[in-house]
């Protein structure tokens, strides 16, 4: 982090409003550019936090977006009755292509029945996306429907087939991958970034494929 944000941040957090305007009033338009910059390619490529991915995610795809601890991500009301549609969102960034690529996947953490049979009732859309180094390579939805089969699978392997748990038990991760949803009759891309072709090591073959079929549709 460059010496000009960490101080930024530091009289935030501990001086005033003014003296911190003073200061920010004192850089030039290069280095305030540049300060910005800065920050958002940290937080962007947060490895503890995902909330800005979270956001611009929601907001591409046209949510609402929820900065709730608990609860879905977000919401869109649905015409002409007024509907609210709610929806997890699971954002993936990788940094280093060579070591990883994005699969299309994302995961519920601490997951339990209880929990699956509410988001098979409420069936929520699932929004994934993909970034790479910050940058938004793909965002796709689907019902959560979709994905009923393979977290189905998990939890009865955690839990046995009667899917029952005693308290304090729980799935660590349920995850997925764009394999358990590609067949998946409303699964829609939202976004696809206009240079995919330059992402193409960063993505599996599968993913790639439909990302490119799409951005051609």
């Amino acid at each position: 982090m460059n010496e000009t944000l960490l101080k930024a941040i530091q009289l935030y957090a501990t001086a005033t409003s003014d003296e911190l305007l003073r200061f920010l009033n004192g850089l030039s338009k290069p280095t305030l550019i540049g300060l910005f910059t800065d920050l958002l390619t940290f937080y962007m490529n947060d490895k503890n936090s995902s909330k800005l991915r979270e956001l611009i995610t929601a907001v591409i795809s046209g949510y609402e977006f929820s900065t709730e601890k608990l609860g879905y991500n977000g919401y869109k009301t649905v015409a002409p009755d007024g509907v609210k549609v709610f929806c997890e969102i699971k954002p993936k960034n990788i940094d280093n292509c060579n070591k990883k690529k994005l699969n299309g996947g994302g995961s519920f953490n601490d997951y339990t029945p209880e929990r699956f049979e509410k988001d098979l009732k409420e069936n929520l859309n699932i929004v994934v996306s993909g970034f790479v180094r910050g940058k938004l390579v793909y965002i796709l939805e689907f019902p959560f429907a979709c994905l009923k089969d393979c977290i189905e699978l998990k939890l009865k392997k955690r839990f046995g087939e009667s899917m029952h748990r005693r308290s304090g038990e729980y799935l660590r991760s349920a995850s997925f991958s764009f394999k358990n949803y590609k067949n998946c009759p409303r699964l829609k891309a939202v976004y696809v970034n206009p240079k995919i072709s330059q992402f193409e090591k960063c993505l599996s073959r599968e993913l790639y494929s439909f990302l490119k079929r799409a951005s051609h549709g």
